[in-house]
């Protein structure tokens, strides 16, 4: 049986900004992606297609968390880790 909640994303990087990604429906691609985003990302590269359902572990965000922007906005932006003076000096 098919998850109705579920969705099938084209995860996009950048050129310009690492560890930042964009994740759109698969139907839509790049055209979900607004003109401000694209010139910040620079040249755009898909790195992946994904089925995404609310259950779904997802290595730095939360699905229900992407599915809910897509829905509302068209598209999900997973901002780079942020990383802390503490992050840097543990273990030291």
């Amino acid at each position: 049986m098919t998850d109705p909640d579920a969705m099938i994303c084209s995860i996009f990087k950048g050129s310009r900004e690492p560890e930042l990604y964009v994740y759109v429906p698969f139907a839509k691609a790049e055209s979900n992606i607004p003109e401000e985003l694209r010139q910040r990302l620079g040249k755009l590269k898909e790195v992946m297609t994904l089925e995404i359902t609310p259950d779904k572990k997802l290595a730095r965000v939360d699905a229900v968390k992407v599915l809910k922007e897509i829905r509302e906005q068209g598209y999900f932006v997973q901002l780079p880790p942020v990383i802390t003076g503490q992050v840097l000096f543990d273990g030291d």
